[in-house]
């Protein structure tokens, strides 16, 4: 019932071994690359001034005054 590995499997085994290797490393150095981009493109944004908060519409605010 046993049956041997034929040489057959052996050189089909080795292109799809190779094949799945060099698509894990193609994938891997795209989104590798895409990362950085995204982080490059963070970095070298024009810096923006700081928000204006809304005005406050009514004295809803009751904490005590700390001043001396």
């Amino acid at each position: 019932m046993g049956t041997s590995l034929t040489p057959e499997f052996w050189e089909r085994f080795a292109l799809l071994l190779f094949a799945a290797m060099g698509l894990t490393f193609a994938l891997a150095a795209l989104f590798d690359e895409l990362a950085l981009r995204r982080i490059n493109r963070r970095t070298h944004r024009p810096p923006t001034g700081p928000r204006q908060s809304p005005p406050r519409t009514g004295s809803t605010d009751h904490r005590t005054s700390v001043s001396c």
